[in-house]
């Protein structure tokens, strides 16, 4: 029905809220699947290792969790897609319903081996589904000095650019490598603490958004494109055959 109070709106693409579809009654009873990605190929990188001790803390609130590495990943534009790391990094990011994204500080921002996994998982749809459309996302940076939060920002633009649910905690651990011990475990503390905190807030909005990840992040203005794309193709005059 035509609203006089909106006109601009195209009314075979606006959607009153479906209340059924945000409050399912049928949900799925697997583990929720995270994907941990961390942005250092150091021996002992403490991404790497603050990546590892938050799949720990996952499994313990009841996740199925995968790390990627990303050795051997190339560089965007300098392999193709079906390059044996990309197809496995795609394959992950497919199966997995959030994930957890963790980069050291350099020069103030995220490392070119963060960004190169982010870079390698694409916006346009793979077999008609967005790879990243409706997952959630936790943020996390470690650093080797005072406590810094350009990375953990950067990652934000980039969760909300790939159309992730991005969770508001984050963790940014300072001095990184006086947290560890020499089993690679992080020691107990406040940093410790925050990164329980995130993977809790993770798990639960994983929980909760997974079943209708696709309803919520389903835009108005991409049905009204998908219509007029549509009508374009449809009502596209006939090539005049030549003699």
């Amino acid at each position: 029905m035509s609203d006089a109070t909106t006109p601009n709106i195209a009314d075979d693409s606006f959607h009153a809220i479906d209340e059924a579809q945000l409050f399912p009654t049928d949900r799925p009873t697997h583990k929720p699947r995270i994907l941990l990605l961390y942005g250092s190929l150091r021996q002992r990188s403490f991404s790497r290792l603050m990546v590892e001790e938050a799949a720990r803390i996952l499994e313990r609130l009841g996740c199925e969790t995968r790390v990627f590495n990303p050795s051997g990943l190339p560089l965007v534009d300098d392999a193709d897609a079906d390059h044996p790391k990309v197809q496995e990094l795609r394959d992950l990011v497919m199966w997995s319903e959030g994930m957890v994204w963790c980069s050291p500080e350099r020069h103030g921002s995220m490392t070119g081996i963060m960004k190169t996994q982010i870079d390698w998982i694409p916006l346009a749809p793979i077999g008609g589904v967005r790879p990243t459309q409706g997952k959630t996302l936790a943020i996390m940076q470690v650093e080797g000095g005072s406590q810094s939060f350009n990375t953990v920002n950067q990652l934000r633009i980039l969760g909300r650019w790939m159309r992730l649910i991005t969770i508001p905690n984050q963790s940014s651990v300072a001095k990184a490598w006086d947290e560890f011990d020499d089993q690679d475990r992080m020691k107990p503390g406040p940093f410790y603490n925050r990164v329980v905190d995130v993977m809790e807030e993770l798990a639960k909005f994983t929980l909760l958004t997974r079943t209708q990840a696709a309803y919520l992040v389903d835009r108005y203005s991409e049905r009204v494109e998908s219509r007029e794309e549509l009508s374009k193709r449809v009502n596209m005059p006939k090539a005049v055959a030549k003699d």
